[in-house]
């Protein structure tokens, strides 16, 4: 869960809140929708930096009867250069020959896409309508599954009953999450989810029963809800949330390093017809035998990656800490506050995604300057500052405010990081043995925002120590006026007024 900081009333000290309702976030922006979903997933998805090797096991019956449908629809022939194999992420796309980098790996026609239109076009179009695209097409999934003559009958047999991601770990495994803010985002979500399906219950399919004439499980919801989390594509330029057949078997790498590989074409579906087709391109060269991967999102932390797909990266750039900003209501001074903070692009709350080794986010200072301004230096939260109180917030404003901010932001690290029920040295210990996919991700997860913690708090213990080094915005204000030396020598008569 993320931290809020908020003034309390009639005291310009900041402290920090823990309200479930508050801080609660599904995204880094705080949004419990799925239109922000950016790349598919398979099976499983590798965490690894190098190339690992394709089993040789056979396929399963399921896999090799979508392939045949495959073939029989025209989406696939005999050019076609990738095949589904046993890999060690579980399933993924292998090359059949040498693929060159941004080659075309596949194309599917849009008749087989699984997407809001696709549920506008089908019997539960009209009770849907009204739905978020999300929901719509989960209630699709859930439904065409249960059915014989479904276009996608033999595809989903192929899709997992679930993945590693923490929405369906036990209480035992999220216990080895405990004092994360993955913990309490799963558990958010979770809530959200069983929230939706019981509206769905009672709104559209109880009152249905002949367009959901079998029973519609809370299980099968999360299973819906974990496909589409995991394996929705968005990014193409007609659609915000498209399920693709076949191009969401292809796994992540880490080594890949661009998300251009995704397209929406115009061409042949068939022998006498044409189509908007789906073409994924591989972003590397590829051997005959090996894996074709993608990167399924640059910017997603190793919390996100666990939540949406069930993987991390050993990649410690991933690892990441959200600090979550607020302007209280009972702050004396929170209309001009929030008249600032939206007048720069941020609101009550702002939510700031801190990476390890990357650089404080931009706005983070400033909006904490903000937030702790009172006292004598209320004056620039004055209608005559409006215009250019937030690059007088760029720098420090005073003493006074520049170390509160420094002691609140480093009290809230201490208590974040006593949260933890492991220490990092513990959790080193523990990467040295051969540990289940889940516990690696917990301790993995764990790690990480405990490193980021750290950093967070030598980066302000860095200011704290600077703070009678700095130069505030009293004695800058007196150097553009010419009152006051470069050495900050007050000049004259005036030192005895101030």
């Amino acid at each position: 869960m993320a931290t809020v900081f908020s003034v309390c009333s009639g005291s310009s000290f900041l402290s920090p809140c823990t309200s479930h309702t508050r801080c609660l976030s599904f995204s880094p922006k705080g949004s419990p929708l799925l239109h922000h979903l950016k790349k598919p997933l398979s099976v499983k998805s590798l965490s690894s930096l190098g190339t690992q090797e394709v089993s040789s096991v056979s396929v399963s019956p399921a896999v090799t009867t979508f392939w045949q449908w495959l073939k029989e629809e025209g989406v696939i022939s005999s050019k076609t250069p990738v095949k589904p194999s046993v890999v060690p992420e579980g399933l993924g796309l292998v090359a059949t020959k040498d693929i060159s980098r941004n080659e075309v790996v596949l194309q599917v026609p849009k008749r087989f896409w699984i997407n809001p239109d696709a549920v506008a076009a089908s019997e539960i179009g009209n009770v849907c309508s009204g739905l978020k695209p999300w929901l719509s097409v989960a209630l699709f999934l859930i439904r065409e599954r249960s059915r014989d003559d479904s276009l996608w009958k033999h595809y989903f047999p192929v899709l997992p009953k679930e993945t590693d991601s923490t929405i369906y770990w036990s209480e035992e495994e999220l216990s080895e999450i405990q004092g994360t803010q993955l913990l309490n985002t799963t558990l958010g979500v979770k809530e959200y989810v069983q929230n939706e399906f019981m509206r769905l219950q009672e709104e559209i399919i109880l009152p249905n029963k002949k367009l959901f004439p079998f029973p519609i499980t809370l299980d099968d919801f999360f299973w819906a809800f974990g496909i589409l989390r995991s394996r929705a594509f968005s990014r193409l330029r007609n659609e915000n949330l498209v399920v693709i057949p076949l191009a969401d078997l292809i796994n992540h790498s880490a080594r890949v390093t661009t998300e251009d590989h995704a397209y929406e074409v115009k061409g042949a579906a068939g022998l006498f017809s044409w189509d908007y087709l789906f073409s994924l391109r591989s972003p590397l060269s590829v051997k005959a035998g090996e894996q074709v991967y993608i990167q399924y999102d640059l910017n997603k932390s190793n919390a996100e990656l666990a939540l949406d797909y069930g993987f991390i990266e050993p990649n410690s750039d991933r690892n990441a800490y959200t600090l979550t900003l607020g302007i209280s209501e009972s702050d004396p001074f929170y209309d001009d506050k929030l008249d600032i903070a939206e007048t720069n692009g941020f609101g009550e709350t702002a939510y700031f995604d801190i990476f390890y080794n990357q650089p404080l986010p931009p706005g983070m200072i400033p909006y904490l300057r903000l937030v702790a301004l009172g006292g004598t230096d209320a004056f620039l939260l004055e209608a005559l500052f409006r215009n250019t109180v937030w690059s007088h917030l760029e720098l420090p404003v005073s003493r006074d405010n520049e170390e509160l901010l420094c002691r609140v932001v480093r009290e809230t690290c201490k208590s974040a990081l006593a949260g933890y029920h492991t220490t990092i040295e513990e959790d080193n210990k523990l990467k040295e043995a051969k540990l289940d996919s889940r516990l690696a991700m917990a301790v993995g997860i764990r790690e990480g925002e405990k490193k980021v913690l750290q950093q967070i708090d030598e980066v302000f213990k860095e200011k704290e120590l600077e703070l009678d080094l700095l130069e505030y915005y009293q004695e800058r204000r007196l150097k553009d006026l010419g009152l006051c030396g470069e050495s900050g020598d007050i000049l004259g008569d005036l030192e005895k007024f101030m």
